[in-house]
């Protein structure tokens, strides 16, 4: 799609207009931009590790990771060399897991392939895994300064409102209208500050609930504004349905020791390390909403489908001492009641399975784990 194709959609943003709001956002953002670690750098490397980063999670969490995450891998030979469970270890509590390991390959191709070059265009650089069109302009405009448009979140939102946009802005239609208007806004010239402005402008004045119009420098050509909408727009997308499901996480111990499973690929939190973990089949049956008491035994049923399901995944038979705790959390779609159990074993210690692995208390911090995971380890290590 082009400008030209939707006559009337840009039609606020004449030259002379167009003009006046880059000036008028340019002085804003000298005012207003904040001070961020990876706004003090073009190097495309650290650019673009903070860019990842910064996918589904706040600014306000990502700092500390970003500085961690330097600290270990300055470069991207660092990061290249490294084992996959190191950096997965550094991206712990980030989420996401797939964004770790992405940069991870993406890491090793650069260096493997370009000598550890980073591309300067956003068609070389959307080849590398987890770096989509987003992604490639804004190492493009803020590390090379060249011209490329971006679409995010907070981007999304500021231009459905100077649009009016009455769509799903993340439909194939919205999309394909956003792309061309960040281009048609994008000047030739100091082109990352002007993205960087663009992103600000959208997190800190065009917020989703309540945004500070009066103080906008776009208000004076934007439609939603003109038109009172700005708590319309965007147009929410379709709600997605939860799930609700209950799994089990089962710590079986073998003397001081406790068992831990790999996630291989393909599963959730693939190349992390977790106790035995695995969803309770007719668990309405086995469970009240109120969860177990951890002073009774398991329930017989529940217990033997803990022993059997456990002793299919690592070949081992347990017994299924007590319930430990209800951890809850949600994971895209789903809610989860993840109930938590102390098992025992007789096997030996000393060997087991590819994937599997007898772990100390005292080394639990050596292993990246899921949020849940790191929660129940902190608990087995506080017994």
């Amino acid at each position: 799609m082009t400008q030209s194709s939707e006559p009337d959609l840009f039609e606020p943003f004449s030259s002379v207009e167009l003009t006046k709001f880059r000036r008028a956002l340019r002085r804003w953002y000298q005012r207003r931009a904040r001070d961020l670690p990876w706004r003090r750098t073009g190097d495309p490397y650290r650019i673009w590790i903070s860019e990842i980063m910064l996918q589904q999670t706040t600014v306000a969490a990502v700092v500390p990771y970003f500085e961690r995450f330097l600290d270990r891998f300055p470069d991207v030979e660092e990061l290249a060399t490294a084992e996959e469970g190191d950096v997965l270890r550094l991206w712990e509590g980030l989420g996401y897991y797939s964004r770790a390991r992405n940069i991870h390959r993406s890491a090793r191709q650069l260096v493997e392939e370009l000598n550890g070059v980073f591309p300067e265009t956003v068609d070389e650089l959307i080849k590398l895994p987890g770096i989509g069109r987003y992604t490639a302009g804004a190492i493009v405009s803020f590390a090379f300064d060249r011209p490329a448009p971006i679409v995010e979140a907070n981007t999304l939102r500021l231009y459905s409102r100077l649009l009016a946009l009455d769509e799903n802005p993340r439909s194939t239609h919205g999309q394909r209208v956003l792309w061309a208007f960040a281009e048609h806004l994008l000047p030739r010239r100091s082109a990352g500050e002007f993205n960087q402005a663009l992103m600000e402008l959208g997190s800190q004045v065009c917020t989703p609930t309540e945004p500070e119009c009066p103080k906008c420098p776009a208000r004076s050509v934007c439609r939603a504004f003109a038109a009172g909408r700005q708590s319309e727009i965007p147009v929410a997308a379709p709600r997605q349905q939860i799930t609700a499901i209950v799994e089990a996480a089962v710590a079986v111990r073998s003397g001081d020791q406790y068992l831990l499973r790999r996630n291989p690929e393909g599963q959730r939190w693939a190349g992390m390390w977790d106790f035995l973990r695995f969803p309770i089949e007719d668990a309405d049956r086995h469970i009240p909403e109120s969860g177990l008491d951890s002073t009774r035994p398991v329930p017989s049923r529940l217990a033997r489908q803990l022993e059997r399901t456990s002793q299919d995944m690592a070949g081992i038979e347990i017994r299924a001492n007590r319930f430990l705790t209800e951890l809850r959390h949600g994971v895209t779609r789903y809610r989860i009641r993840l109930q938590c159990f102390l098992a025992e074993t007789d096997a030996s210690a000393n060997r087991m399975a590819d994937g599997f692995q007898w772990v100390h208390p005292d080394a639990f911090s050596d292993y990246p784990l899921s949020v849940t995971g790191r929660k129940l380890a902190r608990l087995l290590e506080a017994m």
